[in-house]
């Protein structure tokens, strides 16, 4: 499920576990990605905490560094209070993943 998540887009732990067909189950997923030895080869750095909190940052001040990196390079923008801007990033929120999506395209060819 989380490799489905396109560039410049983002899931919250949560829309990861319904998609998956686990509602509910959030913390499972943050579990499964924090033990998951090849969590390099998928975008990790795409899911993020409800209200697009940075949550690995809890764990690892340079993990939450690197989510924040990643995501700023592909387009996706942060609030004043440095949380994602769902509103405009959320995979499958609706007429702004139009928005995301020249975004992405943009990130892309830089």
């Amino acid at each position: 499920m989380i490799r489905r998540i396109p560039l410049g887009r983002v899931a919250t732990y949560g829309d990861v576990a319904a998609r998956a067909g686990l509602p509910g189950r959030a913390r499972l997923v943050g579990k499964v990605l924090g033990m998951s030895p090849g969590v390099s080869s998928l975008p990790w750095h795409r899911v993020v905490g409800a209200g697009g909190v940075l949550s690995v940052g809890r764990y690892s001040a340079h993990a939450g560094q690197t989510q924040r990196m990643r995501l700023e390079r592909e387009g996706v923008r942060f609030t004043r209070g440095g949380r994602v801007d769902l509103a405009r990033h959320r995979w499958g929120a609706g007429p702004a993943s139009k928005r995301g999506t020249r975004a992405a395209s943009r990130a892309a060819r830089a």
